[in-house]
């Protein structure tokens, strides 16, 4: 909660007058987006939650170092990928969410709020963010960025843990998400419900060895395959082991992914370029 001390960054927490003050100066804004789904029998569905605290965080960085930043409010719907397997767990489709996505730039384009980045916690939300993001800076040219956090922290943990541990940790269900909720939001972990390591659930299908989510290999050759996760992972977690994940390692993500995520938009904001139209 902001005090005196403390700055407003939530827009939805803006009054009618506070935003059209604040508004006129054309903010930076960033977007947290993330999804409901299966994070494991450990840790919340409700990844976004995470999303929306790091954009928080780092809103009030930026706005420390002179660059006034705001936070969207969450878009806690994923695009819908690979997940739809697992109950509670809502999705849209792709095209709903570039829809949303377009006309959520161009309800804020139309009063002149440009400087847009998307902080974005899952990986069904880069297709559309990719589409949509094109398509208004065509029209426009608005330039929004996207940072995907969890490809960005995947590449933090070897600096943070070790390359070994790195790639013991890594992985859906794992690290980097347990250990920046571990630190984030202790109270709604459950380590009592940590599983053993044990990610594949059933036998490879066509005999071929898993690379990813939707993908295997042959002769070295990546092979798409249209799977679902609960045909790969047990229970959510796949590759990585969460019981080596810690709010040590979480802490130390979570500075680095929020020091990355102000600093640009301090860089940003200084730098974006102006649209042509509107």
């Amino acid at each position: 909660m902001a005090n005196a001390t403390t700055p407003k960054v939530h827009m939805g927490t803006l009054t009618g007058d506070e935003g059209r003050a604040i508004y006129a100066k054309n903010p930076v804004i960033l977007l947290p987006m993330g999804s409901q789904e299966d994070q494991g029998p450990h840790a919340p569905m409700g990844d976004y939650l995470l999303a929306e605290k790091i954009a928080e965080l780092a809103a009030l960085r930026a706005t420390e170092l002179g660059t006034p930043t705001l936070v969207a409010p969450v878009v806690p719907f994923g695009g819908a990928d690979f997940f739809g397997a697992m109950i509670g767990g809502i999705a849209v489709s792709e095209a709903t969410l570039t829809s949303m996505l377009r006309d959520m730039f161009a309800s804020l384009d139309r009063h002149g709020l440009t400087r847009l980045i998307v902080i974005n916690g899952h990986g069904g939300n880069v297709g559309p963010i990719q589409v949509a993001t094109r398509e208004i800076h065509r029209a426009t040219g608005m330039l929004i960025p996207s940072l995907y956090l969890w490809r960005i922290g995947y590449g933090l943990l070897p600096g943070i843990i070790g390359a070994e541990m790195a790639k013991a940790v890594s992985g859906h269900g794992a690290d980097p998400l347990t250990s920046v909720g571990l630190h984030l939001f202790p109270e709604l972990l459950r380590q009592d419900m940590i599983p053993a390591p044990n990610p594949l659930k059933r036998e490879p299908i066509l005999d071929l060895p898993y690379t990813a989510l939707g993908s295997a290999s042959f002769e070295g050759a990546e092979i798409g395959l249209p799977t679902e996760y609960d045909e790969i992972y047990t229970k959510g977690v796949g590759g990585g082991d969460p019981n080596l994940s810690s709010a040590e390692t979480g802490a130390a993500l979570v500075e680095k992914l929020v020091g990355i995520c102000a600093r640009f938009a301090v860089h940003f904001a200084a730098r974006a370029p102006k649209p042509t139209a509107s």
